[in-house]
């Protein structure tokens, strides 16, 4: 089956523009200008991806970022044109998988989808364990396929696509030291530039719902220099 992507933006001609670029590629595109259409959209058919304009008629794109019950575990990309930095690290923290900022090079756009919907479906690293779809460590319970954990005290946290992967990388090294550009190659299949600094902020969002403390992280530590270390021994199923 083709992929199906929803495209929230109110710009007819960047809408357009993006919708003609992924069919040529062979993706199916549903192009949406309100947050209330995508609402109604989302009652009939769930998509593979969406790719999120902040700017819209009936409100900012950010909330839905933030709304774990609708899209929060669907991969989002946000194609917006406000550039600056806070926003880009406000978008990651609270839920994007990517951020593009406008005008942009539609092949990169594409390149970009493609990267999200790989990370999306299967992680892995140069000499890591494959794990199960669901797996136990320390206090938490994962299940990668819901994208949730589950704390021993029954609390459930919803994890981003991004995060869900993120975290399988790491459940699948744990001991090991992997660097930036490891997590990147293996999360993101992409480099951003300078803008690779974007791993920190999914680390700290992800230590966040661990609630693993950033000054003394336990879980997720933090070797200067090289890279970060998944420091729990997981448990599959049964064990």
């Amino acid at each position: 089956m083709r992929t199906l992507v929803y495209l929230i933006e109110d710009d007819p001609d960047i809408s357009k523009l993006i919708s003609r670029t992924l069919k040529q590629q062979g993706m199916q595109v549903v192009c949406l200008r309100k947050l209330s259409e995508l609402e109604i959209a989302m009652k009939k058919q769930v998509p593979d991806l969406c790719l999120i304009d902040l700017s819209l008629p009936d409100g900012d794109g950010m909330s839905l970022l933030q709304d774990a019950g609708n899209l929060g575990t669907l991969p989002k990309i946000v194609v917006t044109g406000r550039g600056n930095v806070t926003d880009r690290v406000v978008g990651l923290e609270i839920g994007a998988d990517d951020y593009v900022v406008k005008p942009f090079e539609p092949r990169e756009l594409v390149a970009r989808v493609r990267a999200v919907l790989r990370r999306y479906s299967s992680s892995s690293t140069p000499n890591s364990q494959p794990i199960g779809q669901n797996v136990e460590f320390g206090e938490w319970a994962a299940d990668f396929n819901a994208c949730i954990l589950i704390h021993t005290d029954g609390s459930i946290e919803t994890l981003s696509a991004s995060e869900s992967s993120l975290l399988k990388v790491f459940v699948e090294s744990a001991g090991r030291v992997l660097s930036r550009d490891q997590l990147l190659d293996a999360t993101v299949g992409h480099h951003d530039g300078p803008f690779d600094r974007s791993m920190d902020a999914r680390i700290s969002r992800l230590r966040k719902k661990l609630r693993d403390d950033p000054k003394t992280p336990k879980l997720i530590r933090t070797v200067y220099g090289a890279g970060y270390v998944f420091s729990a021994a997981p448990r599959k199923d049964g064990e």
